[in-house]
């Protein structure tokens, strides 16, 4: 029988708390009685339109985030480590032009999301844990590739990132997440018989579980069910 429980996860891989919380759906994915959907989207686009401000305009979270960061890596056992310089990485540099790769991917992708979620995991590593850039293409190929895409997939994928239609694929995910409220990333969004549910950041799973009916087990649910 199908899921009736669609969860949706919006996120930017320029978002070090995005990572968090696709690895840990990722891990849910076969756990919860769930049908997990990825969303790729700007997230430059949902802080200008929510009106949000980066957390490295603000000094005092800026160094709490870079502490919380190394907890939750650890926690989550995820391998983040953040670039020499955040503030390009993050804000001079950006993400567009790898969410709009990460979009043709997605787009060109059937029977699943697989593709997606290993190329978006690959882009994450390189910013997140080998400090590398995720802007030109050299850099989505190589991401790509140990993605385990074929060149020819690589190709028609930056080609494809280019035109309109991914763009505008890209826009309209950003503007969906503005809609159902997003102010930052990664948000969820939980749909159960027709109810919606809207969860901001990495650190809500267990209430999430609670409100649609699931057991949280953790951050690493594979190693609890081993014990158990």
């Amino acid at each position: 029988m199908a899921s009736s429980k669609v969860i949706e996860v919006f996120y930017d891989v320029v978002s070090p708390y995005s990572w968090l919380g696709f690895e840990v759906m990722c891990r849910y994915r076969n756990v919860w009685n769930i049908d997990l959907k990825l969303r790729p989207a700007f997230l430059g686009g949902v802080m200008k339109g929510a009106g949000n401000k980066p957390p490295g305009l603000v000094p005092n979270k800026f160094l709490y985030m870079s502490k919380d960061l190394d907890r939750l890596a650890q926690y989550c056992n995820v391998p983040l480590q953040p670039p020499s310089n955040p503030a390009e990485a993050m804000f001079e540099k950006g993400s567009l032009a790898a969410m709009r790769f990460v979009t043709a991917v997605q787009d060109r992708e059937s029977g699943g999301d697989k593709q997606t979620e290993n190329v978006s995991r690959e882009l994450w590593r390189r910013i997140w844990s080998l400090d590398q850039d995720i802007t030109q293409p050299d850099s989505l190929t190589e991401a790509a590739v140990k993605a385990g895409l074929s060149h020819k997939e690589i190709e028609e994928a930056l080609a494809l990132a280019t035109t309109d239609g991914i763009k505008d694929k890209l826009k309209n995910a950003t503007q969906e997440a503005l809609e159902h409220g997003a102010f930052g990333f990664p948000m969820i969004v939980c749909h159960v018989d027709g109810k919606k549910e809207m969860f901001f950041g990495s650190d809500r799973f267990e209430l999430m579980a609670h409100c649609i009916g699931e057991k949280w087990l953790g951050p690493q649910p594979d190693k609890v069910q081993a014990n158990l």
